[in-house]
């Protein structure tokens, strides 16, 4: 059994009232990718952040208010451009399906 929370990572030790968090799952066919990036873009399309996926293929941002695009470069496929929107106080869920 593994200790993240159901529907996604743990949040433990996060106040979720004071961040705004951006987080999901990669997956390919319908399974868990366990190699990529998720990279946070601003809305003009600039480069702010990058994480690696877990072995799970989660992944988790702590980013500002407003509206950002998630890009999700895994081996074998094509880039997947999504779009989210994030507010303190809040968590925006976002599977990505590449």
């Amino acid at each position: 059994m593994c200790g993240a929370t159901e529907g996604g990572l743990s949040l433990d030790g996060v106040n979720t009232k004071i961040e705004a968090i951006v987080q999901g799952q990669v997956t390919k066919s319908g399974e868990p990718v366990s190699t990529g990036y998720v990279r946070l873009l601003d809305r003009t399309g600039e480069f702010t952040a990058e994480v690696p996926v877990s072995a799970t293929g989660h992944f988790r941002f702590f980013a500002g208010d407003g509206e950002w695009t998630l890009r999700t470069l895994v081996p074998g496929a094509d880039p997947v451009d999504r779009k989210v929107e994030a507010a303190t106080g809040s968590i925006a869920e976002v599977d990505i399906a590449v």
